[in-house]
């Protein structure tokens, strides 16, 4: 009887408890299930943090980005690729981190509650199976708030994504402005090559690196600071650059790679071009022209400052020889590199470019073609040597005194110089119809004290009639005022005296070359 007892009290006993446990069930499913989904979502943030800021290695699925071009030597802007290469990697490792999170979740319950359970299994079953339904539910209410964080993340990413590309298409767009206002619409003006650059490339400035970048203006790899490969930041547009912070500037042409000045495209540029035969006096000429602008810029004119080491070298050597009153030797054969100089300060400054090539490329159709640098002027000088015009002295009359040594004339006729220059810039394509030329009638002093120029060449129309006239050059002033918008005429003695003045007609002359 005692046995039958038990057999009918028990069961009815664990039914009533079993009832009383599934009023409560619910309870437990719905705690078990929402902290499931708590731990689901707080692993998301743990990948977030892990992903976007730690970037240790357990957060990767893919390498990191590295720089694979060898042009380019720097990391890419993160809204550039690295933010969806992010998104990507939280993808993969959310899913990962999911079906592990549940899995491990899974294993548990059943590890503790049917295989290996601390309590007897009519205890544990009804319990575990309600882990399971918490865990399911779980499983099911963490799936809405992830796939919302994911797709906000990824609605904030292209958000982001397409702010930064516009912002960098702006910056270029108004550096390109930029440039168009300093007339620059073509690029910097090398002054090795002579071709113009749209944009120089420039060394990474952390004197242990030295990397050369191609082109730093904002888009893939920077929008206002680009980031080299060794981790030094640099500006990515000409006009973010403070005078401290000018990057040295190289031509990007593969045949050239030579640097360029480091004020190339902060300020206008002119070109100006010395055209004459050999020994004619041009690179006396240009010595007399820095001198002059130095002198002026004491004396509180527009500044001036030499716009690179080579040029300043250069022109130290010219001074004293000019000061001595010494000759020049002849400029090289080679291709010349342009004296480069900066005049005036502030919205005045301009790069400007003194080109003195040897006089046997004016005669050499062969050697022509190299006077690239050409296309960029506005203003053309051209040095004419009276002695070396046969008229000149056939119809000399010697004056008493010393007579007039010859060896000082240019051993190339004028017109010949000019016809072949003019035409080798014309083929170039260069606007002479809109262009201006000085005449430069050079060595007037030594011929002033022979005797055997007029004293009244101070102004345009007599130097142009002594020209025509005197020298018998008519044809070769008629083509001058044919080719050219504008053509001056100037007597110039490119000599200083002890204390570095130059003559008066020098200031003349630069005054309108340099004019606008």
């Amino acid at each position: 009887m005692a046995e039958i007892i038990v057999w009918v009290l028990v069961p009815v006993l664990y039914l009533a408890v079993l009832s009383v446990y599934l009023t409560v069930a619910p309870a437990v499913v719905l705690l078990r299930g929402l902290a499931l989904a708590a731990e689901l979502l707080w692993g998301h943030v743990r990948l977030l943090i892990g992903v976007l800021y730690r970037r240790t290695p357990e957060f990767r699925t893919l390498p990191p980005y590295r720089p694979q071009d060898e042009d380019v030597k720097a990391y890419r802007n993160y809204f550039f690729g690295p933010g969806f290469r992010d998104l990507r990697q939280l993808l993969t490792l959310e899913r990962r981190s999911y079906a592990r999170t549940v899995g491990d979740s899974f294993r548990a319950v059943t590890s503790g509650q049917f295989v290996a359970p601390a309590r007897h299994r009519a205890v544990t079953v009804p319990y575990g199976l309600t882990l399971y339904l918490g865990l399911c539910l779980g499983a099911v209410l963490a799936l809405p708030p992830l796939a919302a964080l994911l797709a906000l993340h990824g609605l904030v990413l292209v958000l982001l994504t397409g702010g930064a590309r516009l912002v960098a298409g702006t910056l270029r767009a108004v550096d390109r402005i930029v440039l168009w206002a300093k007339r620059l619409r073509t690029g910097m003006l090398c002054p090795h090559c002579f071709e113009r650059v749209p944009y120089p490339a420039y060394d990474c400035p952390r004197a242990t690196c030295r990397r050369r970048h191609a082109d730093i203006r904002p888009g893939t790899y920077g929008v206002f600071r680009r980031r080299c490969e060794c981790g030094q930041r640099m500006p990515t547009l000409l006009m973010l650059m403070s005078r401290d912070e000018r990057l040295q500037a190289y031509c990007v042409h593969p045949h050239c790679g030579k640097p360029m000045n480091t004020d190339a495209g902060h300020m206008p540029e002119v070109v100006l071009p010395l055209i004459g035969g050999r020994a004619a006096g041009k690179t006396q000429l240009m010595a007399a022209m820095l001198l002059t602008l130095e002198n002026a810029a004491a004396d509180g004119g527009p500044a001036l400052t030499l716009a690179d080491d080579e040029s300043d070298a250069k022109y130290q050597v010219l001074r004293e020889v000019l000061r001595m009153r010494g000759h020049t030797l002849a400029t090289q054969k080679e291709l010349p590199r342009a004296h480069s100089f900066v005049l005036g300060t502030g919205r005045t400054e301009r790069l400007v470019h003194l080109f003195d090539t040897a006089g046997e490329r004016f005669v050499d159709r062969d050697e022509t073609d190299a006077l690239r640098y050409a296309r960029a002027a506005r203003t053309f000088v051209f040095v004419l040597d009276p002695m070396a015009v046969k008229a000149f002295w056939t119809s000399l009359e010697p004056a008493p005194g010393p007579l007039l040594d010859r060896t000082l004339a240019s051993t190339v006729d004028p017109e010949e110089v000019y016809g072949r220059s003019v035409q080798a810039v014309a083929a170039m394509d260069a606007p002479l119809k809109r262009s201006r030329l000085a005449v430069a009638i050079s060595k007037t002093d030594l011929l002033a004290g022979h005797g055997l120029v007029p004293n009244s060449l101070d102004d345009s129309d007599r130097a142009r009639a002594w020209l025509s006239d005197g020298l018998g050059l008519r044809s070769l002033v008629q083509a001058m005022e044919l080719d050219f918008q504008e053509v001056r005429y100037f007597c110039t003695a490119a000599v200083a005296d002890e204390d570095a003045r130059v003559d008066a007609s020098i200031t003349r002359f630069v005054d309108w070359c340099l004019r606008g």
